[in-house]
């Protein structure tokens, strides 16, 4: 039994895991690892985001995606193959059901298809609906 025991071990051990790529540490790190076109459209998100939020606001990595952190995290947003997410909370997507038709969504995210232009104004819209939900939550 103590030999089954070891050759499961050594077989376990001999095997190596498949390299994991680092977590960017920093915002320009994860883009760097975004291809084009996905990148293209992740910088109108990014661009929609900073025109709307106070300029002490801190771009910041949580939860290995880029965020927006003023006093605490107001957004984040993400590449993936076909499409860019943001995550403005549910409130907030519930707030704006009506403008996202159209639009995938679920409980804390929305997806915008690559290929299709983004939706910059609403994206604006949305933060600044985020933002006013964090202002009034400060004191709690």
């Amino acid at each position: 039994m103590a030999k089954s025991k070891i050759v499961a071990k050594t077989t376990r051990h001999s095997q190596k895991p498949a390299p994991k790529t680092a977590a960017p540490k920093t915002v320009d790190q994860y883009f760097a690892a975004v291809p084009e076109p996905a990148r293209g459209a992740l910088h109108q998100i990014r661009e929609a985001i900073r025109s709307v939020v106070p300029p002490e606001t801190a771009e910041i990595i949580s939860y290995k995606i880029p965020a927006f952190k003023h006093k605490r995290v107001l957004v984040w947003y993400a590449a993936f193959a076909n499409h860019c997410s943001l995550f403005p909370t549910a409130s907030v997507i519930e707030a704006f059901k009506d403008e996202l038709q159209g639009y995938s969504t679920s409980k804390g995210t929305i997806h915008f298809p690559i290929n299709k232009p983004m939706p910059v104004e609403l994206i604006k819209r949305m933060v600044k609906a985020r933002m006013a939900e964090s202002e009034s939550k400060k004191g709690k």
